[in-house]
């Protein structure tokens, strides 16, 4: 059998989310509600793992930099250490990769005409971490691992221009082609990450827009190809500046099957979970799990 894409997950990534668990305060009044919205989802996670995760997300200005902005990379090495933000590495387990899938996805969807950076280095910030800590919950204490490996895969929507929603969900269809191209026996998932509604400065500095977020999530599950060509500045004025890391949901949500030739041909995704809190610092939360049918 080939290897191919059984579900995807969305989330939000943000970086307190990651201290909360760190520093033991998961249990508090403000944080409670937030992880509660994960309960499911690790038990999800525990009777469909997968065999390796391709997860979607964007560097905070830790790999890369303002001197170096790949639009979309590809992370092709055998592991990657928690990132430095500032305050030292978060104490979480280093992250394996999958180089072979890595490099086959690579070459398949550079030869579908995406250019894709090759990144065989990088250390991963809390945009990957944040995720995996939230999906995978308490770690074995045996092995104090992730349970499988992870493709990290980097979007820039930090510094314009950032790629189109409906590049973004094209590439995830490039993406499920790869994979399916693969002659091994793998369960993979797909995980967007990032978002949503948020601006870290400015005027606007704490916006939040529940209402807008609620009826993108219901499109993107329900009418994918239309939210896939919201124009940016639909994201910019109505889920702030940092609402453009939406995109990375697209690539998710275009690799599942009943996206055929860009458009839903087939079974549409069964819901397995949705989830919607504000405020995290700051940052409305959103998570979906997603089941191809």
């Amino acid at each position: 059998m080939a290897a191919r894409i059984t579900a995807s997950v969305y989330t939000s990534h943000v970086p307190a989310i990651g201290a909360a668990l760190d520093l033991g305060k998961s249990q508090e009044d403000y944080w409670k509600p937030v992880f509660a919205g994960y309960e499911y989802s690790k038990q999800w996670m525990k009777d469909n793992k997968p065999d390796v995760i391709f997860l979607v997300y964007n560097d905070h200005a830790t790999a890369f930099s303002l001197e170096m902005i790949p639009t979309f990379a590809i992370g092709t090495a055998a592991e990657y250490q928690p990132a430095d933000e500032g305050w030292g590495p978060r104490p979480v387990p280093q992250v394996i990769g999958h180089p072979e899938l890595a490099s086959h996805i690579a070459q398949s969807v550079i030869q579908q005409d995406f250019d894709l950076t090759i990144v065989n280095k990088m250390d991963v910030d809390h945009g990957l971490t944040v995720p995996l800590s939230l999906m995978c919950g308490e770690l074995d204490p045996k092995t104090q691992a992730w349970p499988c490996p992870v493709i990290p895969f980097a979007v820039n929507v930090v510094q314009y221009p950032v790629p189109s929603g409906r590049r973004c969900f094209m590439l995830g269809q490039a993406i499920r082609k790869a994979v399916e191209s693969y002659d091994d026996n793998l369960n993979v998932h797909i995980w967007g990450t990032g978002g949503m509604s948020h601006q870290l400065q400015g005027a606007r500095a704490g916006l939040i827009n529940r209402e807008w977020d609620n009826a993108w999530l219901d499109q993107m599950i329900n009418d994918p190809v239309g939210c896939a060509n919201t124009p940016h500045i639909d994201y910019v004025r109505e889920a702030g500046s940092e609402g453009i890391e939406l995109v990375m949901w697209l690539i998710a949500r275009g690799a599942m099957s009943d996206i055929v030739d860009g458009k839903a041909q087939g079974s549409a995704p069964v819901v397995k979970h949705r989830f919607y809190h504000v405020p995290a610092s700051n940052t409305a939360v959103g998570h979906l799990i997603l089941e191809n049918a």
